[in-house]
């Protein structure tokens, strides 16, 4: 079986080869035959070579197969089961594309979210502002993932519960290094390249920050599965870990994160085998539409709950007047204002500046305090009138105030004064 069978290389250049011999015979086609208005010359080989073909029998199965040259009735490479005029695409057997583009796009979605949330917890932790951007999703095997890598590195290994198999975030070394300095009270050097592994305490003090990473990966991904991922080990080298075969398709997810004058890489890998019975979830459909569900008890407790706890603005109004700016000035202790409000004339009670309820003034323990006594009712909008275009326009000018004329006046008479 194995004598049968042709090699990747071997089938790249036999196609190499019939691309070849297809762009040669056009080329020829396109030589020999005649332009517009010019009578094609009699050759008498041809007339032979054509007399003898048309002698041949023909065989209605198809073009007999020879080498890479051989050809259908329209001078094409032989390709059993492709219509005339189909796009054939190269594919690559050693990358299948096993996750749809939908699936991709809520990836990207679900971790967009994450590199937000981690990037204000670590600042907390760091106490110093640290950026965390998504830069790529991309699918591709778990070989060219883990020698992409440095080695050594933080190389994370987790375990989702409940999802079988395991997760890797691996964080470049020089990336690590800073933030370990930095929670060690020193101050990262850009461009230091340090290449050792990690000792057991920077190990440790990584794994808070593997942790406070896990943590934003909880809500993220509520809407597809309850994860409660750990960490189960940390390597140095990432070739000596072996979690799924090195042809299994993953999902690698790259954060960029800037601390300082420092750039640094995270990456997520995902094999796609430990979420593949969760695909329907991640597609477009499902995505979009999950969460539309009609409210129940427990999320209206919740948004109760939350709404319970919130703090807001509450506001009086006593009253409302109008008084002079030369009055307003003239004002001292003990002077009495008058306003146009009735003593026994309700209060307005507004709420985050939004009049609510009618209260009244009073006092609660020694306390000043009010009393509410109704609601007031929410006015309705009034409908706009139509406006017609054929109708004169109204003229929506204000006549001008004695202290607008006052001002004109003056600087008329500078503009005067000013004059040679």
């Amino acid at each position: 079986m194995s004598d049968e069978s042709l090699s990747q290389n071997q089938v790249e250049n036999l196609l190499k080869a019939m691309e070849t011999a297809n762009l040669d015979d056009e080329a020829a086609d396109s030589q020999t035959t005649p332009s517009d208005g010019e009578p094609a010359a009699a050759d008498p080989s041809s007339e032979e070579s054509s007399s003898q073909t048309a002698a041949k029998p023909t065989d209605d199965r198809g073009p007999m197969i020879s080498g890479t040259k051989a050809r259908g009735p329209e001078s094409k490479p032989y390709s059993p089961g492709v219509l005339p005029g189909a796009r054939i695409t190269a594919y690559d057997f050693k990358r299948p594309e096993r996750v749809g583009k939908d699936q991709m796009r809520a990836m990207q979605s679900l971790h967009e979210s994450i590199a937000r949330n981690f990037g204000a917890s670590i600042s907390g932790l760091l106490r110093t502002m640290l950026e965390v951007k998504l830069i790529s999703v991309d699918q591709l095997t778990y070989s060219e993932f883990v020698f992409s890598l440095d080695n050594p590195s933080c190389f994370n290994i987790i375990k989702p519960t409940p999802l079988e198999g395991h997760w890797v975030l691996d964080i470049a070394p020089s990336l690590a290094f800073a933030i370990i300095d930095r929670m060690l009270g020193g101050d990262p050097v850009p461009g230091e390249t340090i290449r050792r592994p990690l000792t057991e305490i920077e190990t440790r003090l990584m794994c808070r920050v593997v942790d406070l990473f896990l943590e934003q990966i909880v809500p993220a991904w509520e809407n597809v599965i309850k994860l409660e991922p750990t960490i189960e080990t940390t390597e140095s080298n990432p070739q000596l870990a072996q979690i799924v075969p090195p042809n299994e398709v993953a999902i690698l997810i790259g954060f960029e994160v800037l601390l300082g004058k420092i750039r640094g890489m995270m990456n997520l890998c995902i094999p796609f085998n430990t979420i593949e019975k969760h695909n329907a979830k991640l597609s477009r459909n499902g995505w979009v539409g999950y969460g539309k569900g009609k409210p129940t008890e427990t999320t209206r407790r919740k948004i109760t709950d939350s709404i319970d706890t919130a703090s807001v603005d509450v506001v009086v109004t006593l009253a409302r007047s109008r008084i002079k700016t030369s009055d307003l000035l003239d004002l001292s202790v003990g002077d009495i204002i008058t306003t146009e409000q009735e003593v026994n004339q309700a209060l307005e009670l507004a709420i985050q500046d939004v009049p609510k309820f009618n209260a009244s003034a009073g006092a609660y323990k020694g306390k000043k305090a009010v009393q509410i006594q109704s609601m007031i009712e929410t006015k309705r909008r009034i409908e706009e009138p139509e406006i017609d275009e054929n109708a004169a326009p109204e003229s929506t000018a204000q006549e001008p105030t004695d202290a607008e004329i006052a001002l004109a006046n003056a600087e008329k008479l500078l503009a005067e004064a000013e004059k040679p």
